[in-house]
């Protein structure tokens, strides 16, 4: 059975910086795609950030225009865990985050990703 599972959310005031991982299990994803996106209270899910392996270790990452420059999509292919580092955050990056991974497809749409974790809170107080 196909596992993520993401950790590191919490309570930080703006300004602060938190990292978000996640791991996977059940199946490797080492040469796949992997990207968080999160759902704010009472809005929809939206794309924050995708990591895909081009050739070896080179890999390309994308982001959403709102946490670029702030936000940094990593992964560990021997952990096959992706991290996602925050910083300068901000009220309105409280959200539920969760963590996405396909073996073929990528992209930064939720339909583009076949698993999902169950999310971990990230709450940015003023």
């Amino acid at each position: 059975q196909v596992q993520l599972v993401e950790s590191g959310g919490g309570l930080v005031q703006a300004g602060g910086s938190l990292r978000l991982s996640c791991a996977a299990s059940g199946r490797t994803f080492s040469n796949g795609n992997m990207a968080w996106f999160r759902q704010p209270p009472g809005k929809e899910r939206e794309f924050v950030a995708a990591h895909s392996w081009i050739q070896g270790n080179a890999y390309s990452a994308d982001y959403a225009d709102s946490v670029k420059g702030r936000f940094t999509i990593s992964r560990d292919r021997a952990k096959d865990t992706v991290y996602l580092q925050m910083n300068s955050l901000k009220v309105e990056d409280t959200a539920t985050y969760y963590c996405a991974a396909s073996s073929t497809r990528k992209g930064a749409r939720s339909y583009d990703y076949d698993y999902w974790g169950q999310g971990t809170q990230v709450t940015v107080s003023s």
